[in-house]
């Protein structure tokens, strides 16, 4: 999948009150890439991964995945691209507490009356270190093992590209750094796309493409 965002920008209120959260971004991410968008609180660097993302619009500027516009789609068709193509992660782990942690990551598949692959679905949850804790409910799980949960329900479906909002950011110092060399793992060996949005330095730093965004405008830092 070949993603092309040209001149995105995301535009709040007016007059006085205007704020120009993502300014005219360009951006091309390619198969298999492993980019990071480090930026301090405000920076507009979770703003960006939305439009990137679909999951908001933008003001002005294009967003094409292999050539189409995903803002032309309607509602109906652009949910159900989200749900086939793209996985997100974010930093609260967003799992419905009344489901197993299965249940939690199949769900997306179950959104589209789909069956998991098991084999999958095993190899997986065995690379996140949870495939025994697959019948427990998220509070009987640990922070690490929750976003664990989470990062298998983003890549269930399997998905082109990962997009991940501060994915260590409610775990510890320990806990962060073991989802993020999973992450990577991950990354290696399914050559998924991989983007991450941070404000940690050391994060930032495992990627092979590193971003940073200040003030709306996003300029690359280090490449290939």
């Amino acid at each position: 999948m070949e993603i092309k965002a040209k001149e995105l920008s995301k535009v709040y209120g007016s007059g006085e009150s205007r704020i120009v959260a993502v300014d005219k971004v360009d951006l091309e991410i390619a198969a298999n890439d492993f980019i990071s968008i480090m930026g301090p609180s405000g920076s507009g660097k979770s703003t960006l991964l939305h439009l990137l993302s679909g999951l908001d619009k933008p003001t002005s500027g294009s967003l094409t995945y292999d050539g189409k516009d995903i803002y032309g789609f309607a509602d109906r068709e652009l949910s159900a691209f989200r749900r086939q193509r793209i996985g997100f992660i974010f930093q609260q782990f967003n799992l419905l507490p009344v489901l197993t942690a299965k249940e939690n990551i199949i769900m997306p598949l179950l959104l589209d009356k789909k069956q998991p692959d098991e084999a999958y679905l095993k190899l997986l949850t065995e690379l996140l270190g949870i495939s025994e804790r697959l019948t427990h409910l998220p509070h009987e799980l640990s922070g690490g093992q929750q976003q664990r949960v989470a990062i298998a329900r983003a890549l269930i479906a399997q998905p082109d590209i990962v997009f991940a909002d501060e994915p260590t950011g409610n775990l510890d110092s320990k806990s962060g750094g073991e989802v993020m060399d999973m992450l990577r793992d991950i990354w290696h060996r399914t050559g998924k796309t991989l983007v991450i949005i941070t404000h940690d330095n050391r994060i930032a730093k495992m990627a092979e493409r590193q971003f940073v965004i200040m003030d709306g405008v996003l300029s690359e830092v280090t490449a290939r």
